[in-house]
C-alpha cells in the first residue's frame, strides 16, 4: 500500500503542482515545506478556518491578490503516510470534501477578483477546480464503476472504445511518468485508486451541499507515529495484535464489489461486451478492501 500511496504523492507533487507553477504561477500549497512571504499572507487576509483546506484557501486568496508562486521540486524533504487504510480514507475525504467546499465558498470571489486576468479566474475555476476537484472525482467513479457495468444489460447501448479504453490508458502512462520506479504496480494503482474514487465521490458531494462531515477533522495517524506516545499503536516494530475478521470488514466496499461481480459474471456468461476483462479485477479490488486486506490493521481493543 506504501508504495501506491507514493505513486500518487509524486502525481500530485511532480505533475499537478510543477503544472501549475509552470503555467499560471498557481499551485494549491499543501502545507508541507512551504516558505510564505509575510506580506502575501497579510494581504491575502491570513489563514481562515471556513473549510478543511485552509493552506488552499489561502494560496487561491494570495493569487488573487497578484501572488506567484514557485514549485521547486529538486528540494527533497520528509514526510509521512497514513499508517491504516482508514486513516487513508479520511485523509482523501477531507482532501476532496475541502477542495469542493472551497470552491462553493470562493467562486463568486474568483469572479469579482481585480487583480487576475480574465485567463487566471477561468484555470482557478474550470482547471483547478471543476475539472481536477470536482469532474476528474465523479467521472472515475459514475463511469468506471457504474456506467459501464450497467451497461452490460443494455447491448445497445454503445460506449465508443476510445472512453472505455484508450483514454484510460493515456491518462494512467502520463499519470505514472512521475514515478518510473514503480511502473510495475500501475495495475494495481489503478485498481486501488478505483476504490478510493467511491470514497472521493462522496467526499465531494458533500462538500459542495455542505454535508453532516463537511467540517470533519479527523487527524491523519502516519506510519512514524510510533515515536509519539499518544500514537504508539501506530508503531511498525509493535506486536501484531489479533483481529476480528468484522473488525475488519468495509460492507459499502463489499457490496460495491459484489454489485460489479454480478456485472462481470453476465457479461462472461453471455459475452455481450467482454467488459468482464476489466470489471473482474475491479471487483476483485473492492473485495480486497472490503475485507480489510489494504495497509495495517489496528483492532478496536487496542
Amino acid at each position: 500500500m506504501t508504495r501506491i500511496q507514493e505513486m500518487s504523492m509524486d502525481y500530485h507533487f511532480k505533475v499537478e503542482q510543477e503544472a501549475g507553477s509552470s503555467t499560471f504561477a498557481f499551485f494549491g500549497f499543501n502545507g508541507t515545506a512551504g516558505i510564505w512571504r509575510i506580506i502575501a499572507v497579510k494581504e491575502a487576509g491570513g489563514w481562515n478556518e471556513r473549510t478543511t483546506v485552509e493552506d488552499m484557501d489561502l494560496a487561491v486568496r494570495a493569487s488573487l491578490k497578484g501572488w506567484k508562486f514557485v514549485y521547486v521540486g529538486d528540494i527533497k524533504v520528509k514526510s509521512e503516510l497514513p499508517c491504516t487504510f482508514k486513516a487513508y480514507r479520511y485523509q482523501q475525504h477531507r482532501w476532496a470534501c475541502g477542495p469542493a467546499n472551497l470552491f462553493r465558498h470562493m467562486f463568486l470571489e474568483i469572479i469579482k477578483a481585480k487583480d487576475v486576468t480574465i485567463w487566471k479566474k477561468f484555470y482557478l475555476i474550470y482547471s483547478f477546480f471543476f475539472a481536477r476537484k470536482i469532474v476528474a472525482h465523479n467521472v472515475t467513479f459514475i463511469f468506471y464503476s457504474l456506467v459501464i457495468p450497467i451497461s452490460i444489460f443494455f447491448p445497445q447501448v454503445e460506449i465508443p472504445r476510445w472512453g472505455v479504453a484508450y483514454i484510460p490508458a493515456l491518462i494512467t502512462i502520463l499519470s505514472s511518468v512521475a514515478t518510473p520506479s514503480s511502473i510495475h504496480l500501475a495495475l494495481f494503482w489503478i485498481l486501488f485508486e478505483q476504490v478510493m474514487s467511491f470514497h472521493r465521490f462522496k467526499a465531494v458531494h458533500v462538500g459542495l451541499f455542505e454535508g453532516e462531515r463537511v467540517n470533519e477533522w479527523v487527524v491523519t495517524e502516519k506510519f512514524g507515529s510510533k515515536n509519539k506516545p499518544n500514537n504508539a499503536k501506530c508503531g511498525a516494530d509493535q506486536k501484531k495484535p489479533q483481529s476480528k475478521l468484522w473488525e475488519r470488514l468495509n460492507v459499502t466496499e463489499l457490496l460495491l464489489g459484489l454489485f460489479l461481480l454480478m456485472c462481470a459474471s453476465y457479461d462472461l456468461a453471455y459475452r455481450v461486451k467482454n467488459y468482464f476483462i476489466y470489471i473482474f479485477p475491479q471487483s476483485l479490488s473492492f473485495f480486497v478492501i472490503g475485507f480489510g486486506y489494504v495497509g495495517k490493521f489496528i483492532p478496536s481493543n487496542v
